[in-house]
């Protein structure tokens, strides 16, 4: 497993403290983090959806839940009748899986379309961290004064 020193990086940056964590995270995932598939899909400069193939489940049994950077995403059914199956390859156990989301992305609506759970993201800045144009203001120079010498 591969190791990385962030240290050098931590000396010369302020507010970044939770950057370690998200890697942390990233590279602790194992291969049994696979359910449910998903995709992540950029549909605009600043809009982001997550699609989760949850087959089986219905909207009652889902549960949604947006917290400070993170997008938390649980899935439960119901204890069903004991069936006899020949064979059983829709998966409908429990599972729990969270994104990590980036300052100011926000949850703007989740729903329930043939089998796949789709959540639409957007990064909204607020006002005061869009980049703005300032206005250069043209001075004149002052004028110089000039000393006469009075010859005696």
């Amino acid at each position: 497993m591969r190791t990385f020193d962030f240290a050098p990086l931590w000396r010369s940056t302020i507010g970044f403290d939770h950057l370690a964590d998200v890697v942390d995270s990233a590279l602790r995932q194992t291969p049994e983090d696979n359910y449910p598939p998903y995709n992540v899909e950029r549909s605009g400069e600043d809009r982001y959806r997550i699609a989760l193939a949850v087959a089986g489940f219905a909207s009652d049994d889902l549960a949604v839940t947006a917290e400070q950077n993170a997008l938390t995403i649980e899935g439960r059914r119901p204890a069903a009748p004991a069936r006899e199956y020949l064979h059983q390859g829709i998966a409908a156990r429990p599972f729990r899986r969270v994104f990590n989301l980036a300052d100011y992305v926000q949850v703007k609506q989740a729903s329930l379309r043939n089998g796949l759970l789709i959540i639409d993201l957007v990064r909204e800045l607020p006002e005061a961290m869009k980049p703005r144009r300032i206005e250069i203001g043209v001075s004149t120079p002052p004028s110089p004064q000039i000393s006469e010498k009075k010859a005696a």
